[in-house]
């Protein structure tokens, strides 16, 4: 071996912590597991396919546990130990936490869904990319490379164009798989160009070492540098729906299978918003005077847009609920962007990050929970227009009151304490960084938001029109709804839990 591919070969040559990569990994070999048997399950027991999916998540998200006790890397760098390519520190067990809770929420309402569905979904091909996907999305917020990033990206956004357009032969499907495959194609492309500018300019792809290496470079690579910044942003607002990159939206969410939307809603956006924090925060904060307005003016722009939006649903009884939940999500990752932004300008941007956290988790729950009631209003009413939830407390007062607590979180009222809770905290995050006409631009849009939430939620207990009809509750839809309503509750009656992530452990 020669002198010079000696040095080569230790570096890359090294052991791998296969406890720190098992979330990502079970997730992916169950993926493939059930492709395979797929082929050799007799038709009338394809149900267990979507079992052993469940089973594998649950896997998935309990290996999270023997972490808990400390940081732990893998893929690092012979010569450097400290920069790796893989860390599972506090900030990527949240999120590995929403993102495989999330995961289950949703692979639970399709157990139902694949069975009940109008157009026949094949069920092996479902299970393998919804897995598939969920490896890449867990496999994100532990990435310390940008290569590793792109790819984790790509895994967890892939396998998500072929889930919103299974449905074969339904127009508007395939209408919104091309949307989105087209809308996130541009986006990588840009992310791929913005980062092949940064990497241009410090000679890695590890987060640590760029933000180290960034701030010696000057002159023209300067130049270079800040291109890439603003190139990697915008890659990263289309991943988030942020204005004006959220075009895709509500076609997708609405073409879409509905556990699939309820998975884009909740692990897409967890997706986009790691990825750019670990971006700005971590590899580029040398650059907050180029990212931090940046973000801020689309924190303003989107929460706006997002909740205007979701206001002209009310103007018609034809639009369906999941539009109006698509338009909400919009509105949603405004008040996500607003901590992030914030930190470029803190003094504590692990606070700041943590605000983002928070409220990711807070709105994962409510929104996956009311998700679940639109699944279940969508058995007996194919539309799912708003008008079709009149009247639902005479019908399923279980499920009304359900839905009418979620609908309070996301708005930030009571009893849906810990919706207000995760406000305030992203409030203060804005008016500790001194961004006061963002936290007056926030304050706005909660009130407008409040409009069509209550609306909606006076719908459910207003006279039905016609006799009721009792809806009949399947396992798996009780189960997400239990789920995601205990912890509403539980957050609800001790908010003050949500301040344990705080304290992300990104830095």
């Amino acid at each position: 071996m020669s002198p010079l591919a000696q040095p080569l070969a230790e570096s890359v040559v090294q052991s791998v912590d296969w406890l720190a990569i098992a979330p990502p990994t079970i997730a992916a070999v169950v993926g493939l597991v059930v492709l395979v048997a797929d082929l050799f399950v007799a038709e009338g027991k394809k149900a267990l396919l979507g079992w052993t999916s469940v089973v594998g998540l649950a896997a998935s998200a309990l290996l999270l546990l023997p972490l808990l006790d400390g940081d732990r890397s893998t893929f690092c760098l012979t010569g450097d130990p400290g920069v790796c390519s893989y860390t599972a520190d506090r900030f990527t067990l949240v999120i590995q936490f929403l993102v495989l809770g999330g995961a289950l929420l949703a692979a639970l309402l399709s157990v139902t869904a694949l069975k009940d569905a109008d157009k026949e979904l094949p069920e092996g091909e479902f299970w393998f990319l919804l897995l598939s996907s969920a490896a890449g999305a867990a496999l994100l917020p532990a990435s310390r490379d940008l290569a590793t990033l792109i790819v984790a990206l790509e895994v967890a956004s892939l396998p998500a164009f072929a889930l919103v357009g299974l449905r074969h032969g339904d127009r508007k499907s395939s209408e919104a798989a091309l949307k989105f495959f087209l809308s996130s194609v541009t986006a990588t492309a840009v992310s791929l160009m913005g980062i092949s500018f940064v990497y241009a300019s410090t000679g890695t792809l590890y987060l640590t070492q760029i933000a180290e290496r960034i701030q010696d470079v000057d002159g023209q690579l300067q130049t270079l540098v800040q291109a890439g910044v603003v190139l990697t942003l915008i890659g990263f607002a289309f991943k988030t729906a942020a204005v004006p990159f959220h075009f895709w939206v509500p076609d997708t969410y609405v073409g879409a299978p509905l556990p699939v939307a309820a998975y884009l809603s909740v692990v897409g956006k967890a997706v986009g918003f790691t990825g750019l924090i670990l971006v700005t925060v971590i590899a580029l904060p040398a650059y907050a005077d180029v990212w931090g307005p940046a973000l801020a003016a689309l924190a303003a722009l989107t929460m706006t847009v997002g909740n205007v939006g979701a206001l002209r649903q009310q103007a018609t009884r034809a639009y369906s609920a999941v539009r109006l939940l698509a338009w909400s999500s919009v509105g949603q990752a405004g008040y996500l962007l607003v901590p992030i932004a914030a930190a470029a300008y803190s003094d504590d941007a692990e606070r700041s990050i943590g605000s983002t956290v928070a409220y990711a988790l807070m709105y994962a729950a409510v929104n996956l929970g009311a998700f679940a009631v639109a699944a279940l209003v969508g058995r007996t009413k194919t539309l799912n227009r708003i008008s079709d939830y009149r009247g639902l407390y005479a019908r399923n007062p279980l499920s009304a009151l359900t839905l009418a607590f979620f609908l309070l979180c996301l708005a930030g009222l009571p009893p849906g304490i810990i919706g207000l809770f995760a406000k305030v905290t992203v409030f203060s995050a804005a008016v500790d960084a001194g961004l006061g006409w963002l936290a007056v631009v926030m304050a706005v849009n909660v009130v407008i938001a409040l409009f069509y939430y209550l609306q909606w939620t006076a719908l459910l207990f207003r006279a039905p029109e016609g006799e009721p009809v009792k809806h009949l509750v399947p396992a798996p839809v009780t189960a997400t709804l239990a789920l995601t309503g205990v912890v509403g509750i539980a957050l609800s009656g001790a908010p003050q839990l949500i301040l344990r992530f705080a304290d992300t452990g990104l830095f």
